[in-house]
C-alpha cells in the first residue's frame, strides 16, 4: 500500500460517503470500500484510468475537477479527497471551496515543492527538480501550480479554513521536525 494512502485511510471513519477528485486508477477508493466499508465514488478525466476504476469495481464519473462539483448538493459527502491533484488544477481555490461545500471534511495531499532534495537540485544543478514526489521533467509535467507545506497552511489561514490534522511524509517515514524542508509530501484534513 502506498504510504499516502495509508495516512488517508487512517483519517477516514468507517462507513463514510467519500468523493475522490482526480481519483486516478481508483486504488484509494477500492481500499476505502474494502477496508473501511465506505460508499466511495470518484471523478477522473483520464479515460484509461477510468477503465482501471471500472475493473476494480469503483464507481467513477468522467469529468474535469475544475467544473465537476456544481451538480452536488451541500454537505453530500463526509469526505472529499484531493490527493496529488491540487497542483494540476486550473483554479485550485475554487475547487477547494467547492470541495468544502460538498464535503463535511476535505483531505488534500500535496507534493512539497520546497523539500530539501528539490532545493538542492535547483541550487547545485540549476535545473527544475525531479524527485520521488515530483517525478516529472519540466516538459512533461502535469503540474500547473508549485506549492509547499507552508504555502498550503498560509492559504488555509487566510481563508479561515481549519486544518484538523496534517501529516508530512519523507522518503522513509513521517516527518515531525522541519516538514517544509524534509517532507516530500503532506496530507491535510481540513474543514470550514
Amino acid at each position: 500500500m502506498r504510504t499516502d494512502h495509508k495516512y488517508i485511510l487512517d483519517m477516514i471513519e468507517p462507513h463514510s460517503h467519500v468523493l475522490d477528485l482526480g481519483c486516478g486508477d481508483g486504488q484509494l477508493l477500492w481500499l476505502l470500500m474494502k477496508q473501511k466499508n465506505c460508499q466511495a465514488t470518484g471523478i477522473e478525466i483520464d479515460e484509461k484510468a477510468i477503465y482501471k476504476c471500472v475493473e476494480r469495481g469503483v464507481t467513477v464519473s468522467h469529468g474535469d475537477v475544475d467544473s465537476g462539483l456544481q451538480d452536488y448538493s451541500d454537505q453530500r459527502f463526509d469526505y472529499v479527497i484531493l490527493n496529488e491533484s491540487l497542483q494540476e488544477i486550473l483554479n485550485p481555490e475554487k475547487v477547494i471551496m467547492e470541495a468544502l461545500r460538498v464535503g463535511k471534511k476535505v483531505i488534500v495531499g500535496i507534493p512539497n515543492f520546497c523539500s530539501l532534495s528539490a532545493r538542492l537540485q535547483i541550487f547545485f544543478l540549476g535545473k527544475v527538480p525531479v524527485t520521488k514526489g515530483l517525478p516529472y521533467t519540466w516538459y512533461n509535467t502535469p503540474n500547473l501550480r508549485f506549492l509547499s507545506i507552508k504555502d498550503f497552511r498560509e492559504f488555509c489561514h487566510q481563508r479561515h479554513i481549519t486544518i484538523e490534522a496534517e501529516c508530512a511524509i519523507g522518503p522513509t517515514s513521517e516527518v515531525h521536525i522541519w516538514p517544509n524542508l524534509l517532507a516530500d509530501i503532506a496530507i491535510f484534513l481540513i474543514k470550514r
